[in-house]
């Protein structure tokens, strides 16, 4: 196959946005649809071009190759949803937020939560899953704007998946523009302090509007809870299980197989009656509530295996695209011609910030809106003189945060489908993800907290 021109290739990209924002934002299709319909006119197009079946099914299955353990961890999360909250380890959260919590302080105070809960523990996926289920429900129950909450969850989760040294994505970016890992969160800080600031301010301040909260449904979810649910101290047995892996920097998959252990153990001395069966139902298909609360009903019938299927099927089609596009050099091709425009490190600084934004818009998978800028221009920021250090700040600032921002995103799927709160109306309050580029962007043109290459 011959080699893809400029023009062909923005061309290609150009259609690809269009389709799969027209079917998504527009029309309010699932994504995995669009993604499917991009496949097949990307595989026209380059039979067209002459391309061999062998090449296609090469892209796809190197795409997918990288997605193998992510898979395995969604599956995993959809198990821990499942028995957390038949163990009744969510609805404690939700009892215990109930009491110590204040609406007037609830949206601030859920983002700086979900904050230190995602640095622990490394991932923002298990974040919004977990405490950030919890504490969704307890907004809920106080009549806070859903997308307002859902905002601040994501904004925590992604501050603590960005700032963490267990986090995939941080040791991703690290690895890409060959920075230490710890020098390159230290480097962070620049853009992420001030993302973080201004996002607690807005939170605090548009926050304020859910000091009016209705008093008698907290009392009468809190009883429902109580009544159909083991609300006990020993519910956080497992939160702390999660904290101690992760302070012994025990990896994800081992770690979720031990909480789901563990509290598998905790439903059987509750319920010593437990079938078997009932249990593995419950795994595979998730909870079902049944209370006399249909609100509660609906936020605690939740998880199982079949519950990830969705955001799995969508990791699988969104990086076989991408597989796609890799092996037949299209993003490259668009990429590759913008490096010898780029005159200074703010042009620089802010081509990747776009070019990042770009992948997570045409391809929606988080590792490759780092990988493929990460490799366009690691050459153009040595050649101008800057650190990796700079390069893995921008790859994480105009790469993973973005992701939970988009439609057809893996990241931005998994947290709308975990919290029940459609992407678009949830994005104008993930306050992180949206300065993190601006703050990033602002450092390249001024120079402040921008690393030089040391000579």
């Amino acid at each position: 196959m011959k080699s893809i021109k400029f023009g062909e290739a923005i061309s290609i990209l150009l259609i690809m946005l269009i389709v799969l924002g027209t079917a998504v934002i527009k029309f309010g299709l699932s994504p995995q649809i669009p993604v499917l319909f991009v496949i097949a006119l990307i595989i026209l197009w380059a039979k067209l071009r002459g391309a061999s079946w062998d090449d296609l099914h090469k892209g796809i299955q190197d795409g997918i190759g990288t997605a193998i353990i992510p898979i395995f961890i969604f599956i995993l999360i959809g198990a821990l949803i499942a028995v957390w909250i038949k163990a009744g380890i969510i609805p404690s959260i939700m009892v215990v937020g109930f009491k110590i919590i204040s609406a007037k302080w609830f949206v601030p105070s859920t983002f700086v939560v979900c904050a230190l809960v995602g640095t622990s523990i490394g991932s923002g996926f298990t974040t919004i899953s977990t405490i950030g289920l919890a504490l969704f429900a307890v907004g809920h129950a106080m009549g806070i704007n859903p997308a307002l909450v859902a905002g601040s969850i994501v904004s925590g989760a992604v501050f603590g998946d960005k700032m963490s040294p267990l986090s995939d994505s941080t040791n991703l970016a690290s690895a890409i523009a060959g920075s230490d890992l710890f020098a390159h969160i230290k480097n962070m800080m620049w853009s992420t302090i001030p993302s973080f600031t201004v996002s607690f301010i807005l939170f605090w301040v548009i926050g304020q509007s859910g000091s009016g909260m209705n008093s008698s449904k907290i009392v009468h979810t809190t009883q429902a809870l109580m009544n159909n649910f083991n609300i006990s101290w020993w519910a956080l047995l497992p939160i702390a299980l999660l904290f101690t892996c992760a302070w012994r920097h025990v990896p994800a998959i081992p770690t979720l197989f031990i909480n789901i252990i563990v509290t598998v153990i905790m439903i059987f001395v509750q319920d010593p009656h437990t079938s078997l069966k009932s249990l593995t139902n419950l795994i595979s298909e998730g909870f079902v509530a049944h209370t006399n609360d249909a609100s509660v009903n609906a936020l605690l019938s939740r998880g199982g295996i079949t519950s990830m299927m969705g955001t799995v099927s969508l990791i699988i089609v969104t990086l076989s695209l991408g597989g796609i596009l890799m092996q037949f050099n299209v993003i490259q091709s668009a990429m590759d011609p913008l490096v010898k425009h780029l005159k200074t490190p703010g042009s620089l600084i802010l081509t990747t910030i776009l070019s990042g934004i770009g992948v997570n818009l045409f391809v929606g998978e988080q590792y490759l809106s780092v990988i493929l800028p990460g490799r366009a221009f690691k050459t153009a920021f040595k050649d101008m003189g800057l650190s990796p250090l700079a390069l893995s700040r921008v790859l994480e600032d105009g790469g993973s945060v973005i992701n939970y921002l988009i439609p057809w995103g893996v990241a931005g799927m998994f947290a709308a489908s975990t919290l029940g709160v459609p992407v678009l109306h949830f994005l104008p309050f993930v306050f992180f993800s949206l300065f993190s580029p601006v703050f990033s962007v602002i450092s390249g043109f001024t120079g402040i907290g921008l690393k030089r290459a040391k000579n």
